[in-house]
């Protein structure tokens, strides 16, 4: 790709690929954020109605990591096809499968209404989730990556992860409407299905704009080159397998505590502080509006000053967090929710996100990209926010509702990624496979 989109095709080419781009990150946190609200606050009571409070709540969260479970095998999956037969075609079927997914939910009977067949069905479907959010986000950060100038890329892959608290904004946007412009219990009874239903606009919009953008050409030149690897995945594991560990402990903070500070935190205020839910929705929904604009500015300070040097601050940011972060909720005061939302999802997680995606994409090059950066994506995110709402409700409950445990859990986890990032790679894309020559390469298989 050349330093500077200096066509206006070139220029009009990349902001409808980021675009697009985006919009996909927006359906893929939409559901996963949606999914995650809900199971905070009615699951225990539409599909687990014979548990506990609490115990609902942990088997809500569990059949939420299901979903997040199936991400790896969908990253290894999806990342085969992307890096073997093309980006584009693989982020169609990967919305098609979150985004019908989310919509099935809102059609899904209650336990009261079909007994245990509710549940099981339930994990059925974030199963497939899984599967197509594992492919997703991988395909989306590489066509605007691989569309960018290379000395924006941290800028242009950050745009794309304002979907991210843009599909946590949306859903938790029309779950505080719902539950305050509706009569008492309406929202936990019924109207908690609607913004699953809403989810298919979202879906319709995003097919259409993916049907109109043209193959990353870096992707294309691959082809040419006839560098396509038989097994992506293979090539990956044996070649770079330092690069995949450390890259993996690197994402767990950044996945980990982006749920803590709204899966986990709704659940502390509203089930052991016993307080209402609506002032610490409303404080996520300005923390992820304030992330949507800081977002930009630490991609494209990563692009100045280095991707990890970004990252490992975003990191060490988050451990100092912890303790305020909790003392602020305990305050019970919307002023506090929101300082403290804000300083962790628009600073500390703004600072690794903004970095993440260029910094980890180029750890790999074009031919095992898409399963590299997949691989590493989901595994973290699994490791990372699959298991943090199940580990923060576990540590609230075995220490009493006090929060000294979770704290230790968010500091370790911050410690571990800063860590793991100073093992990293800059975030420049190596100039050859796995930084082999290329007449060496084993496996490379002849394209038509």
């Amino acid at each position: 790709m050349s330093e500077s989109p200096a066509t206006p095709d070139a220029r009009a080419s990349l902001r409808k690929v980021v675009t697009a781009s985006a919009l996909g990150t927006t359906v893929e946190y939409y559901d996963f954020t949606l999914y995650a609200t809900t199971a905070a606050l009615v699951f225990d009571k539409v599909f687990f109605p014979d548990a506990s409070p609490l115990v609902g709540t942990l088997a809500a969260f569990a059949t939420y990591f299901v979903g997040y479970a199936a991400r790896p095998l969908g990253g290894i999956l999806f990342g085969h096809f992307g890096d073997r037969l093309g980006r584009k075609n693989v982020l169609i079927i990967t919305m098609l499968m979150m985004g019908l997914g989310t919509f099935a939910i809102g059609l899904l009977p209650s336990y009261d209404s079909i007994g245990i067949a509710a549940p099981i069905l339930l994990v059925a479907i974030r199963l497939l989730q899984g599967l197509g959010m594992g492919g997703e986000y991988g395909g989306g950060v590489l066509m605007a990556l691989e569309y960018s100038p290379r000395s924006r890329q941290g800028f242009f892959t950050s745009l794309v992860h304002i979907g991210t608290p843009a599909g946590v904004l949306i859903p938790v946007g029309l779950v505080t409407i719902l539950d305050n412009a509706l009569p008492s219990g309406s929202y936990d009874s019924w109207a908690w299905r609607l913004p699953f239903l809403a989810s298919i606009l979202l879906v319709g919009v995003g097919i259409w704009m993916r049907l109109n953008i043209t193959e990353s050409p870096e992707f294309v030149k691959m082809r040419e080159d006839r560098e396509v690897h038989s097994l992506p995945v293979r090539q990956v594991l044996t070649r770079q397998p330092t690069t995949v560990l450390f890259s993996v402990l690197a994402k767990i903070a950044e996945s980990g505590l982006f749920n803590i500070y709204y899966v986990v935190a709704i659940t502390y205020v509203t089930t052991e502080l016993d307080l209402p839910k609506s002032p610490v929705l409303l404080a996520v929904l300005i923390a992820c509006a304030v992330e949507c604009c800081t977002l930009p500015y630490f991609g494209a300070l990563s692009d100045r000053i280095g991707r990890r040097k970004v990252y490992i601050a975003g990191a060490l940011f988050q451990a100092i967090l912890a303790v305020p972060f909790f003392l602020l909720l305990q305050t019970g005061q919307f002023w506090a929710y929101v300082l403290g939302m804000t300083l962790g999802l628009g600073i500390g997680h703004g600072a690794m996100y903004g970095a993440q995606g260029a910094l980890f994409s180029n750890l790999y090059p074009v031919n095992v990209r898409y399963t590299g950066l997949s691989v590493t994506q989901q595994v973290g995110a699994t490791l990372g926010g699959g298991l943090s709402p199940l580990i923060g409700t576990a540590l609230l409950s075995a220490a009493g509702g006090h929060w000294s445990w979770l704290i230790a859990y968010c500091v370790g986890v911050a410690v571990v990624s800063a860590l793991a990032t100073t093992r990293l790679g800059a975030g420049e894309a190596p100039a050859t496979a796995a930084g082999v020559p290329a007449p060496h390469l084993p496996e490379r298989t002849q394209v038509s």
